[in-house]
């Protein structure tokens, strides 16, 4: 197969422009089929200065998700963390959101890329809803499906049926969508995890068919340590909608309560529940005020 790198001239919005002139390849597997990975991490404002929050793990995630579809990593996650420092103080940002994500390089063939590039960048962002809790909706779209693609992994080719699902909802004047998977159990919304509230416990879909994120895990570390029961297993639709309460969680969205699913409201407001006291725990913690050692 000729490949794309050896023209010299593309069409780009109704001019012809040489293909130096654009930061990615415009023949990279990423841009054509999807074989890209990403992350998503947040910065804070801190009374110890800027602070990003557990961007280790995050790395080793990124690193984890190209290592799962064999997109070449070669990168020093250390080295990443300082990078990333410096190019929020480039950007004189402090609360701010960092998006890495890993291209594969000029190949327009269907098999694995022998080498990549890392890109970031960073800007502000304050609250991803922009609302105190959520009008969700049922999706019709589902959940990929495991059998054909990593579902655990954040590559960027898994998440056009997200995009969908949260478009549609908003059309139809909710701000946010619930999936399922092909048999019909839930497993989250089209950027965040989901806990349901029902009887002083929370349930959250189990792994297997979701994207067992940072904050979720930080969740279920700060409800045992707040000695709330979690359990994670199937759950269905119906569940979600006979709970006393919900929310999702997310590093974009934090940790953000759901007021109705289908227009069916909670029982218990979300400023009394479970959610909105791991919401309180979670916001000191991001902001560096405690550690779990401080509030075992």
């Amino acid at each position: 197969m000729n490949r794309l790198k050896d023209q010299k001239i593309i069409y780009h919005d109704g001019k012809f422009l040489p293909t130096e002139n654009f930061g990615i390849a415009i023949d990279s597997q990423t841009l054509h089929y999807g074989f890209g990975a990403f992350e998503g991490m947040r910065s804070y404002q801190t009374a110890n200065g800027t602070k990003l929050f557990k961007a280790k793990q995050h790395f080793e995630r990124l690193k984890n998700s190209c290592q799962q579809i064999h997109l070449p990593f070669s990168w020093d996650v250390t080295e990443l963390i300082a990078d990333t420092y410096k190019l929020l103080a480039a950007n004189q940002l402090q609360d701010a959101y960092i998006r890495p994500i890993v291209i594969a390089e000029q190949d327009m063939t269907m098999v694995n890329a022998e080498s990549s590039h890392i890109m970031m960048m960073a800007w502000q962002w304050d609250s991803y809803y922009g609302g105190e809790v959520l009008k969700t909706t049922l999706s019709t779209f589902e959940s990929n499906n495991p059998k054909s693609t990593p579902v655990e992994a954040k590559i960027t080719g898994n998440y056009l049926n997200a995009v969908l699902a949260v478009s549609d909802a908003k059309r139809k004047g909710f701000d946010e969508a619930i999936l399922t998977d092909i048999y019909g159990y839930l497993t989250e919304a089209t950027s965040a995890n989901l806990f349901i509230e029902k009887d002083g416990k929370l349930f959250t879909p189990k792994k297997g068919n979701i994207i067992a994120g940072i904050t979720r895990a930080t969740v279920i570390q700060i409800a045992k340590q707040l000695d709330i029961e979690v359990i994670e297993k199937d759950l269905r639709p119906n569940e979600l909608k006979n709970a006393d309460a919900a929310f999702l969680c997310g590093t974009a969205v934090e940790i953000i309560g759901i007021g109705s699913v289908d227009d069916k409201q909670f029982s218990t407001p979300f400023a009394e529940t479970l959610g909105a006291s791991i919401q309180r725990v979670y916001k000191n913690l991001v902001l560096d005020k405690l550690s779990f050692e401080v509030i075992i």
